[in-house]
């Protein structure tokens, strides 16, 4: 019996001692994706179109892309200069009016989170 109790509690006490640092891991793993998870939402809420009309989501899509095309072209910054602002593709007053306000909002969105422009390299 004694032998096999010097066999057995350093087995027990190795297999206790191992098991803490894989609770500790699996805790930090949690920490880290709700961290990263948290990030993709928040950069995932400045360019999500504000519920409303047709009209009002794809102003706001288009406010965004022109603000990051003002930017690649070194364009003045104003979402009222912008050819789709000047230009609405809708029809009717009201549509027209809501296009804008939504486009102006999207430009603007974008404008203050630094749009990123990506740049095709050149071929070496």
């Amino acid at each position: 019996m004694s032998r096999i109790t010097r066999i057995a509690t350093p087995l027990i006490a190795v297999a206790l001692m191992t098991g803490a640092p894989f609770i500790a891991l699996a805790q930090n793993s949690q920490a880290t994706g709700n961290q990263t998870q948290n990030a993709a939402t928040e950069t995932q809420d400045w360019n999500t179109p504000p519920a409303g009309t047709e009209q009002a989501q794809t102003g706001f899509r288009d406010g965004i892309l022109a603000a990051k095309l003002d930017k690649l072209a070194h364009r003045t910054i104003d979402a009222k200069v912008s050819h789709l602002y000047v230009h609405p593709p809708v029809k009717g007053s009201d549509a027209v009016s809501t296009y804008r306000q939504s486009f102006q909002a999207g430009y603007d969105a974008a404008v203050k989170h630094g749009v990123e422009v990506v740049q095709a390299h050149p071929a070496s």
